[in-house]
């Protein structure tokens, strides 16, 4: 089975959904006109139940079948990122600031076009729940909504969720049992010296070469302190300090990002952080300290879940349009805490040769919301058939 011919007779419409969205970007749990939107199409498509204002902003819809059966869920992001725009698009975005720079105008958009087909035709048992989620970005909208009951309160046994992906060939999925995507920590190092003039070095206690000597250090705990078969990333990202060539500043900052995939590598990474913290504030004779803030798990996906979910795309896009042993990425998602909760996959879904997610010239490839949509739906008919 290609694209659902049903769902191929309104990519259009999906378009238009799409880019008003595009146009109109919130953050965050702020996603409160993009979820009037989508509770307006959910009516219209006569949705069983609508149920709003889940973690702030959030949407659930249910769509009941044919007889008993379980409730599968299906979750798409609806939050956009704090970044201007450089598409040039007409549809680009209208708020100074902010853009759908990661495509989630495209999930939510390939997710309403499966809720309009599956309400259309209910060739399934059971019940389909729609999860439009806030937060994705930061915020962890997901871990929000699985602290508010969602899995329990609709009775979910699977959960499932899509990603676009640049750089893979349109409508081709990727995916693999087991971890997938990294957990992401986020460190913040604070170093007070004491500045003065930069002609009198030795009347100071320079925080910036501090700084320098804890970034160098820091890059030796990937090259030597874990096993190198072991995925691990740490990036310093910022370093501020000083206000003028002539003044040594009193203070510093630096922050980075920590991705790994084995609880014992981050505690690892944790642990040394501190310690070369610690040991350069003393060699430079200053005061140093560490924040070091625990974010989104890794995701895993279940292996018997990810396996019928790329059945479920080879019928979409065919056996060579599917991989399903794709490896793991570095980059994070918050449907990792949707996962621990319940039996599901996350799969990427490729949208060709076009800029990276993050970018400000990044917009989402429409071609692939049938193929998307299409996905979400034959899903629901295929984990509980009439």
């Amino acid at each position: 089975m290609p694209v659902i011919n049903r769902i191929s007779d309104y990519a259009e419409e999906m378009k238009a959904w799409r880019r008003w969205m595009h146009r109109h970007p919130e953050l965050r749990f702020d996603c409160h006109r993009t979820a009037a939107f989508v509770v307006e199409r959910l009516r219209e498509f006569g949705v069983d139940e609508i149920h709003e204002g889940i973690a702030r902003s959030g949407v659930v819809a249910i769509i009941n079948g044919r007889g008993e059966g379980p409730t599968t869920g299906l979750r798409a992001d609806m939050d956009a990122l704090p970044m201007e725009e450089a598409t040039g698009a007409a549809h680009a975005s209208t708020v100074p600031g902010r853009m759908h720079a990661c495509g989630h105008d495209g999930h939510t958009a390939m997710l309403l076009g499966a809720a309009r087909y599956l309400a259309e035709t209910r060739n399934f048992r059971g019940r389909a729940a729609l999860i439009f989620q806030p937060a994705e970005e930061s915020g962890g909208g997901a871990r929000v909504m699985v602290e508010e009951g969602v899995m329990e309160r609709f009775d979910l046994s699977e959960v499932y969720a899509l990603h676009n992906a640049p750089g893979i060939p349109v409508g081709h999925f990727k995916t693999a049992p087991g971890p997938i995507m990294a957990a992401v920590d986020t460190f913040e190092i604070t170093i007070e010296g004491q500045g003065g003039h930069g002609a009198l070095p030795h009347l100071t206690r320079d925080p910036i070469v501090a700084a320098v000597s804890m970034v160098q250090a820091v890059q030796t705990i990937v090259s030597r302190n874990h096993h190198s078969g072991e995925d691990l990333v740490i990036s310093v990202t910022q370093i501020h300090a000083g206000s003028a060539d002539n003044i040594v500043p009193g203070s510093a900052w630096i922050c980075g990002t920590v991705r790994t995939f084995e609880r014992d590598v981050q505690a690892m990474v944790r642990r040394r952080l501190a310690a070369i913290v610690e040991g350069s504030a003393a060699a430079f004779d200053l005061s140093a300290g560490l924040d070091y803030q625990i974010g989104y798990p890794a995701t895993v996906n279940h292996a018997a879940q990810a396996e019928f979910a790329c059945e479920v795309a080879r019928e979409i896009s065919g056996d060579a349009a599917v991989e399903p042993e794709g490896g793991r990425e570095m980059g994070a998602e918050d449907f990792a805490y949707m996962l621990q909760a319940r039996p599901g996959a996350y799969l990427f879904l490729g949208q060709g040769d076009t800029a990276s997610v993050h970018h400000p010239a990044y917009d989402f490839n429409d071609e692939i919301a049938p193929v998307g949509a299409s996905f979400f739906a034959r899903l629901i008919e295929r984990a509980a058939p009439l």
